[in-house]
């Protein structure tokens, strides 16, 4: 019997992004479509542009080209606050003195979700 795998839907979309300062060009035609709960992995040397994209879909840093979609919501020219987007910069945890659950809770509890559904989903870590 064959498995079958159910229809993906692109939760995050990244279409033709483009990002350069100056003369450096940081990356240029980054496509990529990711499904809502997926977990990606960017890799790659210091300075090749790893947290320029980041800060690129978060709207802290302006594209030069391309287009920034969630849920098919073209989201490029929205300022980081109205994107609904939660982001740690190159550490995992917002509060290393707590465990990696409290992380979670701690962002839920920030976006109004209700403890029990907190509980839930922190423990899943």
């Amino acid at each position: 019997m064959d498995a079958v795998s159910p229809p993906r839907s692109d939760y995050l979309q990244l279409e033709g992004l483009a990002k350069a300062f100056g003369a450096t060009r940081v990356f240029q035609d980054i496509q990529a479509d990711i499904a809502q709960g997926e977990f990606i992995t960017l890799l790659g040397p210091s300075g090749c542009g790893k947290s320029t994209l980041l800060r690129s879909i978060a709207g802290l840093t302006a594209l030069d080209r391309g287009s920034v979609r969630i849920a098919g919501e073209d989201i490029t020219q929205l300022p980081p606050r109205k994107r609904g987007i939660g982001m740690v910069f190159q550490h995992y945890a917002l509060f290393p003195n707590m465990r990696v659950a409290d992380n979670v809770a701690f962002g839920l509890r920030m976006q109004r979700v209700e403890r029990e559904a907190r509980r839930h989903r922190s423990r899943r870590c």
